[in-house]
This record gives structure tokens, sequence and C-alpha cells, in this order.
């Protein structure tokens, strides 16, 4: 994990595929972002992930190591106000250019945590894609996301009524086969600075 950028009031990171965001439940899965956080920030506050990234996805994540701040950062995700780009490679080759996905899903709660398609009961998901090259017959993409469901990226690149093309070594949606292997990575993130109140922006290279 390589910390970006550092002050009193937040932490930025660069997030290695296969790490949690955030501790999941037992010992053995406290390993994660936030926990790696508080141990290393003494002041930071116990629960500092204003917002998370799939275990399987690599990428940026900012974190508010006081109250106050992570209130702030955490009112800009939950209103849309961030502006967040991802890059992938799909499993086959895309046709088309670019274009928006606007796909209802929801939790399978008797399958936790896969999301299904559902035209009822699902929430809106909405993601902006531009195809930027074909690579060995793979399709390299980028995604902006106006919303921030859970596993959005990878239902609206895997379902039918999406692109129809999984994302590379996703285990859950396509064929990947263990963690810390999926091509999705959060290249860049844009967010309101909680205290200095200016606009910033970081941006990581794509490991894949």
């Amino acid at each position: 994990m390589e910390i970006l950028y550092q002050d009193h009031d937040i932490v930025v990171v660069n997030k290695p595929s296969g790490l949690l965001s955030v501790p999941g439940r037992g010992l053995e899965k406290i390993d994660s972002v936030s926990h790696r956080i508080r141990t290393q920030i003494p002041h930071c506050i116990t629960h500092p992930a204003a917002h998370r990234l799939d275990m399987d996805t690599s990428g940026i994540l900012v974190l508010g190591l006081t109250a106050e701040s992570h209130r702030h950062l955490s009112q800009q995700f939950q209103n849309q106000e961030t502006e967040k780009h991802y890059l992938a490679l799909l499993e086959g080759q895309l046709e088309g250019e670019s274009g928006t996905i606007t796909l209802p899903f929801r939790l399978d709660i008797e399958n936790r945590p896969y999301q299904i398609y559902d035209e009822i009961h699902g929430k809106i998901g909405v993601t902006h894609w531009k195809k930027i090259a074909i690579e060995n017959g793979l399709t390299r993409i980028a995604f902006h996301p106006e919303t921030g469901r859970t596993h959005q990226l990878r239902v609206h690149s895997a379902h039918p009524k999406g692109l129809g093309i999984p994302i590379l070594d996703d285990p859950l949606y396509g064929h990947g086969d263990g963690p810390g292997k999926m091509k999705l990575h959060a290249s860049e993130l844009t967010f309101t600075h909680p205290t200095g109140k200016e606009r910033l922006t970081f941006s990581c290279p794509c490991p894949f």
C-alpha cells in the first residue's frame, strides 16, 4: 500500500488488488487499508474510510483522519460531488467506442455479496465508458461512474444489458480464479479538501 498524500486531516493511498478497504469479520480479515492507517497514524479515528474499493480493485482511496474530515468526505461521496475514473481490461473485444450504461441492480440476499439485475427493486447505477484500445483480444476501457453502487462497474461490464463482457479475472462476475488478480483500477479521484476547501485531484499509474 502506497501513501500518495498525507496531512493532519486526510490521507490518500494507492490500494493494491487483494487488500480489503475496511476490516472484514474475524481477526483473519483485519488487515485492510483502514487498519493499516489506524496503526501508522496515531491520531487517526477508529473508522477513517470515507468510501471503499472492492478487495480485488486496485487504486486510489481517500480516508478522513479526524471525525470532521471523515464526515465531510463521506457527504461528498454520498452527494456525488466527487469525480472517479477507472481503467479496466475486459475479457473480450468490445464493439462501439463510448456510451452510458444505466442499469438497476441490487444485492442477491441469498448469495452475498453478489449483485443481480432487478428492474423492479434494483437501484439505478449510471456509468459512462470509453474504449481505449484492443490489446491481444482484450479491451482496455475507461469508466467514469456517476453513482457509486456496490460492484457497479463489475455488473455493468458483465451483464448482457450492460457491456456483456466481464472484467478480466473478476472472480464473481467473470472467470477469475483467485483474489488479487482482477483488472480494475481506480486511476483518478477528485474531491474537495475537508478543511482547506481546495479542489484536489490524485492519480496513480495503472498496474496492468
